[in-house]
């Protein structure tokens, strides 16, 4: 009988940030790709894939890295998508000791990962606001040979911190730039989707249409978390992304008040009026409510709204320019040196938002479609 020959991991990559919208998705990804993976967080996520080992990891403290020492042993590979936001969300963006934090939480796991030696590549991500699009209007398209945009931010304290380390050490970076991230993570505080779909469904069992809570949302660019995960996995094997910035988007530009038909279909309901309405306002106190939607349907979400949205309710009434009268300058960017690089995965903006929203129904997060 002849014995099946096993195929060797590509490489053990470690993911931080794994209960996030980025880390989430690059979970599923590696491991359905054959990576030995581990997974880094302070809490499990749900429907973290079985091949997926979680370690329960606080990356401000030293002492919680060093008690989990043994299982990093042999990461060859780093995504590192963890992010501390402060409450309030936006506010703390230029903040100092919301900067002083993350630097600490990567240089905490850094310095853990170099003691084995074997690091072969990191990921590292940041955003638009590389091109200070959260203090100014920004040169549209941004494109990452642009100068860097003069402020402080915990972005570059990071990319500065590691780019010093290979001064050293024998490790390849990559740092990806991805625009608005819609994806399947639970408890996110920049995942609007979750946000969206118990808003759209509270409406819904009201036998109300689905009205638009905004003002003049801003043409944008969105990036799906799977196509997101699919380029971390490229960064992490590919020679042409060694030591190079990228900018991530799905292809297309969107705006959310023409995307919302696509959200009232996934609950098979009409499009209704403009009814401005800050959703951090008012949803948490609709939260019994959304209790008795997960009783009715034997929902898996949580009965806690902030457990299953985190903070994405503050950013989506800013994705859904609430209290906008005009429209915002766009911050858009371009993502031709990641083409050109021979990364050229595309998504169309409104079919990611119908199937990531059937993908929620389908795990019974949000309630069904017809009902």
């Amino acid at each position: 009988m002849k014995v099946a020959e096993q195929t060797a991991a590509p490489g053990r990559v470690l993911i931080a940030g794994v209960s996030g919208v980025v880390g989430f998705a690059a979970s599923h990804r590696f491991a359905s790709q054959g990576w030995d993976v581990l997974g880094l967080s302070r809490r499990r996520p749900a429907r973290l894939p079985d091949a997926v080992q979680h370690l329960a990891v606080d990356l401000a403290e030293p002492s919680s890295i060093a008690a989990v020492q043994e299982q990093l042993a042999g990461v060859t590979h780093l995504v590192y998508a963890a992010l501390f936001e402060k409450p309030g969300l936006m506010p703390g963006w230029r903040e100092q000791d919301q900067m002083e934090r993350n630097i600490t939480m990567l240089s905490n796991l850094y310095r853990s990962l170099a003691e084995d030696g074997g690091l072969k590549h990191i990921s590292l991500l940041q955003g638009t606001k590389a091109y200070g699009a959260h203090i100014e209007p920004m040169t549209v398209p941004g494109r990452e040979r642009n100068p860097r945009h003069q402020h402080e931010n915990f972005y570059w304290l990071q990319e500065d911190f590691l780019r010093d380390r290979q001064s050293v050490a024998d490790f390849a970076l990559t740092i990806l730039r991805p625009q608005v991230i819609y994806g399947e993570a639970q408890g996110g505080n920049m995942n609007a989707l979750p946000a969206l779909g118990v808003y759209a469904a509270l409406l819904r069992a009201q036998g109300r249409d689905l009205e638009f809570p905004g003002g003049v949302a801003p043409v944008s660019e969105a990036v799906d978390a799977d196509l997101l995960a699919r380029m971390l996995e490229w960064a992490a094997t590919s020679p042409a992304a060694a030591n190079e910035t990228f900018n991530v988007t799905n292809g297309d530009v969107y705006c959310l008040q023409n995307v919302w038909p696509v959200l009232a279909e996934s609950f098979r309901m009409q499009v209704g009026d403009a009814v401005p309405m800050s959703l951090a306002a008012e949803m948490p106190g609709r939260e019994p409510e959304w209790n008795k939607l997960v009783d009715r349907f034997d929902l898996q979400a949580p009965t806690s709204l902030n457990t299953f949205v985190g903070q994405s309710f503050i950013y989506a009434d800013m994705l859904l320019g609430h209290g906008q009268t005009t429209a915002r300058s766009p911050s858009l960017v371009s993502t031709i040196k990641a083409r050109h690089a021979g990364f050229t995965d595309c998504v169309d903006t409104e079919d990611m938002f119908a199937r990531l929203i059937a993908n929620l129904q389908a795990a019974r997060l949000l309630p069904p479609r017809s009902w």
